[in-house]
């Protein structure tokens, strides 16, 4: 926008509200001086000066969606009807002072032609801005050419309505005032002719415009169909206010109630134009519908209630005995009734989300008397749907070995969505929930029930995962434990045994010898030396494999420092603040070191690797970096690097293989210093 045009827009807003102001000030001033009876007051039908504020209101709001984006055509037009209705509040206001039995003022003539005629534009001003919210344009295509057309039929129907004579109906007018004077000269017969297709214009030109909105709301996605929101709330506010004038006999609450349903669809639109995120409007659109179908509800009640009081009663009772009697009856009986009533109401409508004491503890028992993994899933997925009252709900959990649990519950829509179930910020399983639908529509207050009760799904899914982890943990027990009991018995009577049965033998051999052949049994010692020396490396081999001397001897440091010493690379090895470890994490974390510095030998083809030990949060970090080819993606796990993961798991711990950006490979492993969970390794 170019400067000169940002100065004519703003003299344009400052015209507009000055104008809208100036109208209130006017009405204001008239009604004041108003005599309270006569034909004036007969004809305007009460002060102008509301609807003058109600003006003033619709172009504050015109303005606040003008200064968000003055290219924005849905303002102007906001301010036009803004304007319609100060015009509207002036004329009615003038029509009250000006028309008198003793002699009318000027412009009396032309104030009661805008009041009566005026209205006749209100249709299509309206039904414009439905047809251009919130984009500010027409819809494109069929529709687009549609709404013009009816548009144009409603302006029509207003113009005609605008120049034919209709009086006044059964108010008597002084006899220097003509309702018609401002009209043309036409025929009564044509004037009744063409007033009822007027008004089928009229109707079949707003049907379409709110037929328009319809088709933009399935047409449109994210920011746009929440501006729409704004409006389908307005409506719905509308829908609920209005019955508030059929029951009500008091004129103030009439108007206030015609005020707020004329402002509060304009006001909805520009907060759904300017901040359509100042609220969540989907909850504030199921929470409006909720209380309103609970307050219709309860207002009809109270209408049947006083009308049976009524009824049953009759003339029998004074009026103090009968509000005596009223009030007895709320108090003991009603009183309760009616809030039984409303807990029906938003149990029908929502579930029991209301009452999440209800629903957490149901499902806490139910989960205590459920012992397997799939009742207490079906547990879980029974207590959402109870307490939502949603049709479908499926809970899928993950399991060791990539298996998956999964208990639903209802028949599953063709849309869905789905919530990740996480244990200690960790994904374990998924939560599916029908796609549409207002019970699917979660507040910040249901969302926390919700998450509620998922936790207990996720515990008790945890608890079940954890117990087929330690079930299958026990049997790797066994299992390692016995195959280290049959390598050690094979080692011990394969290689010890035998050995030691051969030393024996050259013994007793020597000892027959040495007195008639010594030179022989000199021959027999010394194979024996050689055989008690072979017998010593297989005793110190078993030794190393149960655990390296070199740990007790020179500590984890010291022991990976001497296999350092032993690669044909450059090692270098960092250790800071390392204190007395507990024996299974020196020998782990010695065993993960030794063998990724033998996969940097063998695999990498590494010219230099370091090693580093820290320790942090209570647990030993082992680091291992090469500079060598790194692994490549495809390639899977062999016995190597599984060994590095179990002998982390065995601890509680994790270790992980990368090969970062700049080259090699990275073996790092978490080794916790006392017991833990395993996913807290990484936290």
């Amino acid at each position: 926008m170019t400067r000169q045009a940002a100065r004519w827009t703003r003299a344009a807003e400052v015209a507009v509200l000055v104008a809208a102001v100036g109208a209130l000030l006017v009405c204001i001033a008239l009604d004041l001086r108003a005599p309270a009876q006569g034909p004036g007051p007969a004809l305007a039908g009460g002060p102008g000066w509301p609807y003058a504020a109600l003006g003033l209101a619709l172009v504050v709001l015109a303005l606040v969606i003008v200064e968000h984006d003055p290219r924005h055509r849905f303002g102007p037009a906001l301010a036009a009807l803004g304007l319609f209705w100060s015009l509207d509040g002036v004329a009615q206001s003038y029509v009250g002072f000006a028309v008198r039995a003793d002699g009318s003022l000027a412009g009396a003539d032309t104030a009661l032609w805008v009041l009566n005629r005026l209205g006749a534009f209100l249709p299509a001003t309206v039904a414009v801005l439905l047809m251009i919210f919130p984009t500010g344009r027409f819809l494109p295509g069929r529709w687009g050419v549609v709404c013009r057309i009816a548009l144009g039929a409603m302006l029509v129907a207003a113009c005609v309505v605008l120049m034919s004579p209709m009086g006044t109906g059964d108010v008597p007018l002084p006899a220097d005032v003509d309702a018609d004077a401002w009209t043309l000269p036409l025929p009564p017969s044509f004037t009744a002719a063409i007033a009822p297709v007027a008004l089928a214009a009229q109707a079949v030109g707003f049907l379409v415009a709110m037929a328009s909105v319809v088709v933009r709301y399935r047409r449109s996605r994210g920011v746009e169909r929440d501006r729409l929101r704004w409006l389908a709330w307005s409506v719905l506010v509308m829908a609920i206010l209005l019955p508030l004038t059929l029951v009500s006999e008091l004129a103030v609450v009439q108007s206030i109630v015609l005020l707020l349903v004329v402002l509060l669809p304009a006001a909805a639109m520009t907060v759904g134009i300017v901040d359509p995120d100042l609220v969540p409007v989907e909850d504030l659109l199921r929470r409006t519908t909720l209380y309103g179908a609970l307050s219709l509800v309860i207002v009809a009640v109270d209408l049947a209630v006083l009308a049976a009081l009524t009824t049953l009663l009759g003339s029998a009772l004074d009026q103090r005995q009968v509000v005596l009697l009223v009030l007895v009856l709320t108090a003991v009986l009603y009183g309760p009734l009616r809030q039984q009533l409303s807990r029906l109401v938003r149990r029908v409508m929502l579930g029991r989300r209301a009452d999440p004491y209800d629903a957490i503890a149901g499902l806490a028992s139910t989960l205590e008397t459920t012992d397997d993994a799939a009742g207490q899933l079906a547990a879980v997925t029974r207590s959402v749907a109870d307490a939502f009252g949603i049709g479908f709900v499926s809970v899928e959990v993950d399991r060791p070995g990539g298996e998956h649990l999964v208990a639903s519950y209802g028949a599953r829509p063709d849309q869905t969505r789905t919530l990740p179930i996480t244990y200690r910020d960790a994904p374990i399983g998924r939560l599916v929930l029908p796609a549409r639908g207002l019970r699917t529509r979660l507040s910040g207050h249901d969302e926390k029930l919700l998450g509620d009760l998922v936790r207990q799904a996720a515990t008790a899914a945890r608890a079940s995962r954890m117990a087929d982890e330690l079930q299958l943990g026990r049997e790797r027990m066994v299992l390692a434990r016995e195959e280290e009991r049959r390598r050690i018995r094979r080692d011990l009577h394969d290689g010890l045994g035998p050995a030691l049965a051969g030393v024996a033998f050259r013994l007793e051999s020597a000892r027959l010898l040495l007195d008639r052949d010594p030179d022989a049994a000199r021959g027999h010692l010394e194979a024996t030396t050689t055989d008690v020396q072979e017998v010593v490396a297989d005793v110190r081999r078993l030794v190393h494999d149960l655990r390296p001397p070199a740990l007790d001897d020179r500590g984890l440091v010291g022991a990976l420092a001497q296999l350092s010493e032993s690669q044909p690379y450059e090692t270098v090895l960092e250790a800071d603040g390392l204190s007395a470890l507990p024996a299974a994490v020196e020998v782990a974390a010695y065993r993960i070191a030794a063998e990724a510095l033998t996969n940097a030998s063998r695999h990498a083809g590494a010219g230099r690797c370091v090693v580093r030990l820290t320790t942090a949060d209570g647990r030993l970090v082992v680091e291992v970096s090469d500079d060598g080819r790194g692994i490549a993606p495809d390639r899977q796990a062999g016995v190597g690097l599984l060994s590095l993961r179990e002998r982390a798991e065995e601890l509680g711990g994790l270790s992980e293989v990368t090969c970062p950006p700049e080259g090699g490979t990275r073996v790092r492993a978490w080794l916790p210093l006392s017991p833990q969970n395993p996913e807290e390794a990484l936290s």
